[in-house]
């Protein structure tokens, strides 16, 4: 390995140091710092107006931060933001499949988006679904399919260009227990099968117990950023959820 790629493999994934950013007289981020290292699984739990989706949305090139820098695997997202996005994939919150596609067209479209040959594309959607138990659904319209199948064509989306970071903003919004937990189980194999950095956005706290760290947002600070056994023992508490509580007020609660 050569000097270069020695210190890229010391970067992490994902910097995010000391993030701002305001909605005119709203602080919507203040001060946020954090690092995601490759093949590790991040929870960023926060209550319903933490921030979170504002972070996301910086981190996707949606907009930009008023102060602070953002970096994916070492390229600045203000300064070089096309390498950098090309090395994220994201799941987002609201559904974006368009639903009178197959799968398969739905991720040719998006291959295209990011100029794959289509015989290159083709071979790699198919590896996506095989691993992710959507082979036999190749040709379906996405209407078809139940609302964790469609997360499924959604992570099989964010990851058929390798990204070296997974941004995953609440995804199980709106799926039922099974497909909550079968989804997450899915991401946290991906740790070491991928080794890619997973980020995962969200507001319930079952959904953390097994992350490498928790980030704990709340009105735009970051609070705590700790093994998730580690926050339990520092709060004195017996549960996540009565941590997560006791740090944030009643979760946001006056």
């Amino acid at each position: 390995m050569n000097q270069a790629s020695d210190r890229g493999a010391d970067l992490p994934a994902l910097l995010i140091d000391d993030v701002i950013k305001n909605y005119g007289p709203l602080r919507a981020l203040d001060g946020v710092s954090f690092k995601v290292r490759a093949g590790e699984f991040v929870a960023l739990l926060g209550p319903n107006g933490a921030g979170k989706s504002t972070l996301f949305q910086l981190l996707s090139g949606l907009f930009v931060p008023d102060s602070g820098r953002i970096a994916v695997v070492g390229h600045d997202m203000s300064r070089d933001p096309v390498p950098a996005l090309a090395q994220l994939g994201i799941v987002f919150q609201q559904p974006t499949l368009d639903l009178e596609l197959t799968v398969t067209a739905n991720l040719l479209f998006h291959a295209g988006l990011h100029g794959m040959p289509h015989a290159s594309a083709q071979a790699r959607i198919d590896g996506e679904l095989a691993r992710l138990g959507l082979k036999d659904n190749a040709n379906d319209k996405a209407a078809k399919l139940s609302g964790g199948n469609r997360r499924r064509v959604e992570l099989a989306r964010a990851l058929m260009h390798d990204p070296r970071v997974l941004l995953m903003d609440e995804p199980t919004v709106g799926l039922d227990p099974a497909s909550r937990s079968d989804l997450l189980k899915l991401l946290l194999s991906m740790r070491t099968e991928r080794r890619v950095a997973v980020l995962w956005a969200t507001h319930l706290c079952d959904e953390v117990a097994d992350a490498d760290r928790v980030v704990v947002l709340h009105r735009g600070k970051v609070l705590t950023d700790t093994p998730p056994a580690a926050l339990v023992h520092a709060t004195g508490t017996a549960t996540i959820e009565e941590a997560f509580l006791k740090l944030t007020n009643g979760g946001g609660r006056q």
